[in-house]
């Protein structure tokens, strides 16, 4: 299977070179040069544009920040990317809203190619140990047929159904994330200002039952204040807002989300959205009465 790669971005480019360094033949394009520069020294092959990567790949992983960029980069109801699409098929692997999903699905039907749904859960870490967990909707045949692909990328593929039941999936999985690294950062803050021994708390936090790896991964991101984004705030917040809309959409509550969008907002607003997610750290000290 020929594969293409558009988005080789903070995620993107540790997945494609994963899919690289198992043997598949890849083809890539990214907007900016040095991360396919690295990918083709790797020796995937260079497309001039988006377009030809659709239209030269048995299957093209898109890899994008969001809804908008993949409607930029793509114009998917379009005359180019229709042609390009036919008997051909589109991985969707970003995080969107769950309506764009679908819509991207129709799109990609009616052109007389297929589509899957695949995102992911992990951060830049995971993302280039290849340890991602995908959350994957589309029809069974091609998801078979992509197996070996997702195997280069991530640790567990699990089967959600059909578009967009894999966005909704990731989605609720990112209201879990988004609570414990938002309140892993709020407990760091409360044991800083009443003046624990931050080392001992690391490890008490580490040595019990709340030590999962994302929880000791951020732990290690604050006790070295290392706040190098695996997945920034920025990116963060506009999650928290993809499920928020989902939520209204569904009628579904969601308090302990919109406590953390709020915080999220604040980070954002007062200039922290490039730092890791647990930078949120930062707009606590803000919110003292």
């Amino acid at each position: 299977m020929q594969v293409g790669f558009i988005g080789l971005g903070l995620m993107g480019e540790p997945m494609a070179a994963n899919v690289r360094r198992h043997g598949i033949p890849l083809t890539v394009w990214n907007r900016s040069r040095p991360a396919a520069d690295r990918l083709v020294e790797a020796g995937a092959t260079r497309a001039a544009t988006a377009y030809e990567v659709v239209g030269s790949c048995d299957a093209t992983i898109v890899m994008l920040a969001d809804a908008e960029a993949v409607a930029r980069v793509l114009a998917p109801a379009g005359a180019t990317f229709r042609a390009a699409v036919r008997g051909r098929g589109i991985v969707h692997m970003g995080t969107t809203d769950p309506s764009f999903s679908a819509w991207l699905d129709a799109r990609v039907r009616e052109s007389g190619g297929w589509y899957v749904e695949a995102p992911v859960s992990g951060s830049r870490v995971p993302a280039a140990a290849g340890t991602l967990v995908a959350m994957t909707a589309g029809p069974s045949d091609r998801l078979d047929e992509l197996a070996t692909v997702f195997e280069a990328m991530c640790a567990q593929v699990l089967r959600c159904g059909l578009p967009p039941k894999a966005t909704q999936m990731k989605l609720a999985i990112n209201v879990l994330l988004i609570g414990m690294v938002t309140a892993l950062a709020e407990a760091w803050h409360f044991a800083e200002r009443q003046g624990l021994d931050l080392s001992t708390f690391a490890e008490a936090v580490r040595s019990g039952q709340l030590s999962a790896p994302v929880v000791r991964v951020k732990l290690d991101k604050l006790t070295d204040n290392d706040l190098t984004p695996q997945a920034a705030l920025a990116d963060v917040l506009r999650n928290a807002e993809l499920i928020r809309s989902a939520a209204r959409e569904a009628g579904v509550p969601v308090p302990v989300l919109e406590a953390c969008h709020g915080l999220l907002v604040d980070a954002v607003r007062s200039g922290l959205g490039p730092l890791d997610m647990v930078g949120v750290v930062r707009a606590f000290p803000g919110r003292a009465s």
